[in-house]
């Protein structure tokens, strides 16, 4: 199955605005296009015509790609209950309520299971699948249960975008210091770099690409 994806160096990079953006921009040009999230912690969620849960951005993306959402677009959505625990929608429907701590225990084997054939199903219908990571793909204290940014990449051997906010300061530290964090078969993945949420001359900016 064709894919890219799309990996942020932190939450609210821009990593799903750009997927939509991936996902209209080549529809547009023809392609049958499909946004996949394999985890997502949201409390807004959609209800897909089919009657399953899944994450707003993601729908917003199906949107944009000129398809209807479906759930296997985000197979696994968390939506935190307040109390240090998630409610856990699996493949759109209600499958328990787990504590963080105990959440990659009971669910890592399982959602690993349910991404890969949401994956193989869309591949089977879609020309190209534009995925959308989570949080930052160099979490190295969290990276052994990391479900949905380089797992999936590698998975789908797929050429990833890494987008970095530079609004919030710190942009080049935090593109150098993702990239050395990632494994070498994981590096060799990024394709690209999208500076987001530039304001200014670009001159500014030149010195430092």
């Amino acid at each position: 199955m064709k894919a890219i994806m799309v990996v942020g160096t932190t939450s609210h990079a821009g990593k799903s605005f750009l997927t939509a953006a991936l996902c209209r921009l080549l529809a547009r040009q023809g392609w049958r296009v499909a946004p996949f999230k394999g985890q997502n912690m949201a409390l807004n969620a959609y209800v897909t015509p089919g009657g399953g849960e899944i994450g707003h951005a993601q729908a917003v993306q199906a949107w944009a790609a000129g398809v209807l959402p479906r759930v296997e677009m985000n197979p696994i959505l968390l939506k935190p209950q307040g109390d240090m625990t998630s409610q856990v929608i699996l493949k759109g429907k209600v499958a328990g309520r787990v504590s963080a701590a105990d959440y990659y225990e009971q669910y890592f084997d399982v959602g690993w299971q349910a991404i890969t054939e949401s994956l193989r199903r869309l591949g089977d219908e879609f020309d190209l699948i534009v995925c959308e990571g989570a949080g930052s793909p160099a979490e190295i204290n969290l990276k052994h249960r990391d479900l949905t940014n380089m797992r999936v990449a590698k998975y789908l051997n797929a050429p990833t975008i890494l987008v970095v906010d530079i609004d919030r300061g710190g942009a080049f530290a935090h593109v150098v210091g993702t990239l050395e964090l990632l494994e070498p078969d994981e590096r060799a993945l990024i394709k690209g770099i999208v500076i987001n949420k530039f304001r200014g001359q670009r001159s500014l900016l030149q010195p430092g690409i």
